[in-house]
Parts: C-alpha cells; structure tokens; sequence
C-alpha cells in the first residue's frame, strides 16, 4: 500500500520574495578543464565562457556550460589553499551552488537573513562594460549555498570575469532543457529540520512526503520531503536515512560526501528516448532494472505515447499520477566517489516524483552499493 502523503492545503504558498527559476548550478570539482570536456562530449553541453587567470582571476578557474535554459559553472581551485580546494579534498565533486535568479537581490537577501538564514555573501554589485549584477548568497544544508542573482540591468554574457569562448569542439545537443529538481540528502533526523528552513526562510510549501514504508526495499529505507516555490520552478526533494536492515544509499552517500549535499540533478527532456540513447553512445552509465519490470509496468500506469520495447531497451521507467504520467531514469555517479548522479526525466502532465518506481530504482541502487561493498 503506498503511504505517499500529500502536504497540506489549508494555505497557499507564499513565497518569501519572487524567484524566477534556476540561474545556474555550480560545481566545485578537482579538475574544470577535464570536468568540463565530459559535460560536453557526453551530456552536449557546449562551452561559452570562461573565467581564470587570463581574465585577471588568480585563485581559481571556471568554465561556463550551457544547454537550452541549462547553466552550468565548472570551478577548480588554482591551488591546495582556501575554500575551494578544501571543499574538494573533503568532498570530491559536488554542487557547491544552486543559484536563484530574482529580480531585486538585495531585498532578496535582506528578506531571507531577516527570516533566518545565514549570510554566504553579503549583496555585491559586479560591473564590466555590459552593466551589473548583483548577486549575494544564504546558506543551506552543508557547505552547499543559494546564489541569489539580480540580471536586470545586464546584458553581457553570463557574470564580469566571464569572457566568451567559442571552442571548435562543439558535440550536438542531446535534448536537455532546464533543471527539474534538485535532491538534498541530510544526516538522520535533520530532514524536518531543512524543511522548515526551507518553509520559514524562503516560503516554500511542502507539496509531497514519503514515509520509509514508501521508500524501502528488504534492506534499507530512506524518507523524503519535496519543498516548492510557489510558482513551482523551484523544487527540493530533502532525503534523510531511515532505519533498515542494512546501510541505505543515503548512508552511502553521507560517508563518502563527508556530510550533507546534493545527491542528484533532475534534468528536463522533451524526448527521453532520443536523449537517453545518445548518452548511452557517448558513455554514460544508468542504473538498470530487471526486465520483468516492463512485464506488469503498463497495468499500473496504463496507456503511455511510448514503444514499451524501446524503453525496456534502454532501462527508462514510467510512472503515473492524476494529472498524466512521466519518464525517468538514473544514471550511476558521475565521479569516483559514489555521490553525485543525474535523473533524466520526462513529464508528461504528471507532477510526481514516480514513487511507483521507488522500489525498482532503490533496489538497483542497492545492487551497485554490493559491487562497492557498501550495502
């Protein structure tokens, strides 16, 4: 039975100040230049900016990627000293940002660190011949923190310090279009801690619960949280473990993160089928499901536009709720450590998060956490 709880609806949402979606996602990794090539080549994004000591940044470098309304900074520390490269050394790759993009920062920042939060940058005015921005930061769960980005009065390229670049090494496309979500995984017993950050700093209403009878295989359960802005562009899934026979994927990822952090990126597609085959050709690795799965799938969801074979083929899972159904699939971490991987998914109508899948995709997990022996 599933125990899948709605929030409740007795209020509206109602936001601390406007956001109007995901500026951009920074990363913090031990090699930007590398980082940067496998970002395009495998997932296709494309290369147009860069910041770095040619640009008269001496600490650091970063490589701006970009894929429709997709932002992402690759950043490396030019050194062993200072918080980049600390922030590596403990965590490997990871989200060191999820930027919010506003229309006033200041009062942004103002209203957040009057509601609660603490300051990661006090309001800052960036000029270069294109205009300002103004940008500040708050913290969040870990060493993980919101940029807060005011682009009004710009009209250069992405932030002053960023100078265009334009690479001859330039792979297509494969379909991603924006960040769908993104998922906090937090230490047992910190989840309704950052849920209610989330509601009493930033406003954000909790639209979904699931409970550890929800999330849970033989071995290992986990609870989850998603919290939404009001107009919905922003959405946070906050994981914490929960008590099970053995270690869950969110144990797993708390020892090799060395703490709390973004556990995935949820991306956008139009066309999952094109964009998961051509991330497969280019060597990207997803989870897989037994394909007994797809004997019973459609007797749970009903009709989908899809060839049931093509999805088998490829590993990509189906869900359905009241409002239509959505496609979705999980690759295996993108680095080393077993820590940060994306979702690829593909909404049609539906607002869910595919609880129908979380036994299957758990279950995978726990499948690679044994070859790690981690489980």
């Amino acid at each position: 039975m599933t125990t899948t709880l709605p929030a409740p609806t007795s209020a509206p949402p109602h936001d601390a100040f406007p956001i109007n979606g995901t500026d951009y996602v920074e990363f913090w990794v031990g090699n930007a230049k590398q980082a940067a090539v496998f970002y395009r080549a495998a997932f296709g994004f494309r290369l147009v900016g860069y910041r770095g000591p040619e640009t008269g940044v001496r600490d650091r470098v970063s490589y701006l990627l970009e894929q429709d309304k997709l932002r992402f900074v690759l950043t490396s520390a030019l050194g062993p000293e200072g918080a980049i490269a600390d922030h590596v050394r403990l965590h490997g790759d990871g989200v060191k940002d999820m930027a919010f993009w506003v229309d006033d920062a200041r009062a942004a920042w103002e209203v957040a660190v009057a509601r609660g939060a603490t300051s990661a940058r006090d309001p800052e005015v960036l000029h270069d011949d294109h205009g300002e921005i103004v940008i500040a930061g708050i913290c969040t769960y870990g060493d993980t923190i919101h940029s807060i980005v005011e682009r009004r009065n710009y009209r250069g390229l992405f932030l002053p310090g960023f100078e265009a670049v334009d690479s001859p090494f330039a792979p297509a496309p494969i379909g991603l279009k924006y960040v769908d979500h993104c998922v906090g995984n937090v230490e047992l017993g910190k989840m309704n801690t950052w849920v209610k950050f989330y509601e009493d700093v930033l406003g954000f209403t909790n639209i979904l619960t699931f409970d550890d009878k929800t999330i849970s295989t033989e071995y290992s359960a986990l609870m989850s949280k998603v919290m939404s802005n009001g107009n919905g562009r922003i959405k946070f899934p906050i994981n914490e473990p929960a008590e099970g026979r053995k270690k869950s994927q969110i144990d797993e990822y708390l020892d090799f993160y060395r703490g709390p952090g973004v556990q995935h990126v949820a991306i956008a597609t139009d066309d999952i089928i094109a964009t998961v085959r051509e991330m497969q050709a280019r060597g990207v690795e997803f989870l897989t499901v037994p394909r007994t799965y797809y004997e019973t799938v459609l007797d749970r969801v009903g009709t989908i536009d899809e060839e049931l074979n093509a999805l088998a083929e490829l590993g990509i899972l189906v869900d359905r709720d009241d409002e239509g159904y959505l496609l979705q699939i999980f690759t295996k971490p993108v680095q080393d450590r077993p820590t940060l991987f994306y979702e690829i998914i593909q909404r049609k109508g539906a607002k869910s998060f595919g609880a129908g899948n979380f036994k299957a995709l758990f279950e995978a997990i726990e499948r690679e956490q044994a070859r790690r022996g981690n489980l």
